[in-house]
């Protein structure tokens, strides 16, 4: 696709009115739904990389659990929704595609770093057979992962980085 398709594609993607400017009824919906009606954006896509992270704080314990960790599979938040039993799931897509485009940047920028990390730690644990490796491996990945999402939260819930900051802090 050429970047002029793309660009026309994108301006014809509905967008969500900026914030306060949505009918009390569809925010009622989403808020309902645990959709966050100022951002379009659900919590509920964090558990697909909490699940992830749990894995990795399981490791230095109990090292069979870095094969849990290796069947874990990146998935984007329309496939985590469309995987999922979210009873809202059409709703959720629905609401991220129409997004701010500014905050599903954001949004969207923490989510593929976070796979990003989860995805290149899980090839240097398949290189490494040792436990110790795969345990350090696991420690590391975990301490980069667990601010982004904090970070992400924020996103989600239309909080700034220093609101994010400042609760990590205390």
């Amino acid at each position: 696709m050429t970047s002029t398709a793309s660009t026309s594609a994108r301006s014809e993607r509905p967008t969500l009115p900026p914030t306060g400017s949505i009918s009390p009824a569809r925010a009622a919906q989403l808020k309902a739904a645990n959709i966050n009606p100022r951002t379009g954006l659900a919590t509920d896509y964090l558990n697909h990389f909490n699940e992830a992270v749990m894995l990795l704080e399981m490791i230095p314990d109990m090292p069979e659990c870095a094969e849990d960790f290796l069947g874990w599979t990146p998935l984007s938040y329309a496939e985590h929704f469309h995987a999922s039993n979210f009873k809202a799931r059409d709703l959720a897509i629905e609401a991220y595609e129409m997004a701010d485009p500014n905050i599903r940047a954001e949004f969207d920028k923490l989510t593929v770093n976070m796979t990003s990390i989860l995805t290149a730690v899980g090839s240097a644990m398949r290189e490494a057979h040792q436990d110790k490796t795969r345990a350090r491996l696991a420690e590391q990945a975990t301490g980069w992962v667990k601010p982004l999402v904090m970070l992400t939260a924020g996103v989600i819930n239309g909080t700034s980085e220093a609101d994010v900051e400042e609760i990590m802090a205390n």
